[in-house]
């Protein structure tokens, strides 16, 4: 539920980032997000950097390769061969992480030697040495990066955790209805047949084991006797009214709907990976949560459709699954221990990847993410993410609206 602390939260929040978007002074926040119109780009769509009359360009190259540095160097408006400066690229990632980069002469350009892996969130140093001169650079160039303080965290309630292995379950997604457990179900008739004197219960009424139903005169006797409940339920049928004779008939239908069957539709091409016992999670419209159980048998026979029924023993002691009701389920056909996962909650979309937050002091960061297996929970991360990485799993949806508040955009 949306509480009442978070809204305000929120609120506070969303009005601080305003104040301080709206202010002609550069705040820390905002220095933190370098858009792609901040800076002059050369002809090659670079960065360019000068240094007196000597000017480098530098850019993220990755068409048809992976993302990798390109620079181009002049001087004095001359350009100069690639084999003729000696230039070196560190990247300073949040957490303190560097990335060293060579660079090698190809063509009319030098090339660095290092992938640039995502995200494209960085410090960037450089030197370039020519016809003995050093020259060097600093500058920012930070994506899907943001700050919150924690006291700002606290109120919007963004919660973390840590990354590292878990149990991915494989499940078979199957549809059913909820059917009366029939070995709940009594059947009550006159043991002697007689006249029916009074009838006690009515359709729909709940009794007790051992409440009075119907008292009946015998026949034979002609004595009065009664018949009761033989157990907890809800009388589901009535086929008694007074003065009427028994005549060996079913008189009522006693059903204790405490435990109740969920018959699923498992169908041939899957019936192998099933298994007895298998774990079953229930959904059903009438329930406010999930439930849970286990196949417990196969029924021999196989439906119109050709789908075999699975069925599952569910306590209904809440009284919320009523049968005739439809139910959708998962069964559990295979469990995967991975190395590596994330809760799926955390996950948002960014750019053209999915991504987590991951979480450095007060700083918080996209990761882009190569996914697994996933289940309803867990989703197994190959890719993107370190083990041991702390990232946000509640609210990272306001991280997101934060980044692309900031306009930051892809440099590139």
């Amino acid at each position: 539920m949306y509480s009442l602390k978070k809204f305000i939260g929120v609120a506070v929040y969303v009005l601080l980032v305003s104040a301080c978007s709206e202010s002609s002074e550069q705040t820390e926040a905002d220095a933190m997000h370098t858009s792609a119109a901040d800076y002059e780009r050369g002809p090659h769509n670079g960065r360019l950097l000068e240094d007196g009359e000597f000017t480098l360009e530098l850019a993220i190259f990755e068409t048809g390769v992976p993302p990798e540095f390109r620079a181009w160097v002049s001087d004095d408006n001359a350009a100069v061969s690639p084999d003729q400066v000696d230039l070196r690229v560190t990247l300073t990632r949040l957490g303190g992480v560097t990335d060293n980069i060579s660079f090698n002469p190809q063509g009319d350009f030098l090339r660095g030697d290092s992938v640039i892996y995502e995200p494209h969130s960085f410090v960037v140093n450089i030197t370039a040495t020519h016809d003995g001169q050093n020259h060097s650079w600093e500058y920012d160039s930070l994506e899907g990066r943001t700050m919150i303080e924690p006291a700002v965290r606290d109120a919007l309630e963004i919660t973390t955790a840590v990354a590292g292995p878990t149990i991915i379950e494989e499940m078979l997604p199957v549809y059913g209805r909820i059917v009366a457990n029939t070995e709940q179900i009594s059947q009550v008739s006159a043991r002697f047949d007689g006249r029916i004197e009074a009838v006690y219960r009515s359709i729909g009424e709940h009794v007790n084991a051992g409440d009075r139903l119907i008292q009946v005169e015998s026949n034979q006797s002609l004595t009065s006797y009664t018949i009761n409940s033989p157990i907890d339920g809800i009388v589901t049928a009535r086929n008694a009214g007074s003065g009427e004779q028994t005549d060996g008939r079913q008189l009522f239908t006693i059903m204790n709907t405490s435990s109740v069957w969920a018959d699923l539709s498992v169908f041939p091409g899957d019936i192998a990976k099933v298994s007895i016992g298998a774990p079953v999670r229930i959904v059903s419209a009438l329930a406010p949560t999930p439930l849970t159980g286990s196949i417990a048998m196969f029924i021999p026979a196989t439906q119109a459709n050709q789908s075999i029924t699975a069925r599952v023993i569910l306590d209904n002691t809440d009284g919320y699954l009523i049968p005739g009701s439809w139910v959708n389920a998962d069964i559990e056909i295979a469990n995967h221990e991975v190395s590596l996962a994330v809760r799926k909650e955390a996950l948002q979309p960014f750019r053209d990847f999915t991504v987590v937050f991951a979480q450095v002091g007060d700083e918080y960061e996209v990761r882009m993410l190569e996914l697994g297996r996933e289940s309803s929970d867990w989703v197994e991360v190959l890719g993107g993410l370190l083990p041991g990485t702390r990232y946000v799993t509640q609210n990272s949806y306001i991280l997101k609206a934060d980044v692309e508040k900031s306009g930051a955009s892809h440099d590139h």
